[in-house]
């Protein structure tokens, strides 16, 4: 079989796959950009301040993620509650800890603010690993770098779970008024 065979079989096992894809009801959930339904949910998105340092990394990550339409008038409240946690696991014979975990876990409520509904009430976290060095000031820079990297991961995860709740709730409101 030539290269150039070989690129009509992939082109038509792509096409094949795209098809299949979009009979099974398949769209991407930001479809139509900015202007999306999802997109303009997610703007409509208010995110009171959350208390502490993780908070405020937190707090901005979301905004980041929940404002890309940019912002829309509130319509629902992000209530989170944050966790951060720092344990020791590696512990060496003079009792000293090689190795830190830096655990960070948040409970959100996604608040319809016409209704009082909580829409959404889910858990998301991650956690990463710390090594500890001679240098306290190299430990430290560490931990710091971890909780910023947490703090996107966690709202990363928060954000995608909102947009789907946001996508179903749409979908639901457009089943019911046919």
């Amino acid at each position: 079989m030539t290269n150039c065979q070989r690129r009509i079989e992939l082109r038509g096992i792509i096409i094949l796959l795209a098809l299949i894809l979009s009979a099974c009801g398949l769209q991407p959930m930001y479809a139509g950009g900015a202007r999306s339904a999802v997109a303009q949910g997610l703007a409509a998105v208010q995110v009171p301040a959350i208390p502490g340092r993780d908070g405020w990394l937190v707090r901005g990550a979301l905004q980041d993620r929940l404002h890309v339409a940019g912002e829309a008038t509130p319509q629902y409240r992000l209530d989170v509650r944050l966790d951060d946690e720092l344990e020791g696991l590696g512990v060496l014979n003079d009792d000293t800890i090689s190795r830190e975990r830096r655990i960070l876990r948040s409970r959100y409520q996604l608040i319809d603010l016409a209704s009082g509904e909580i829409l959404l009430d889910a858990t998301a976290g991650s956690d990463a690993g710390i090594d500890v060095v001679s240098s306290e000031y190299a430990t430290i820079a560490a931990e710091q770098t971890a909780l910023e990297n947490l703090a996107k991961e966690v709202a990363d995860r928060m954000a995608v779970q909102i947009a789907l709740t946001l996508r179903e709730r749409e979908r639901a409101v457009a089943a019911a008024s046919r």
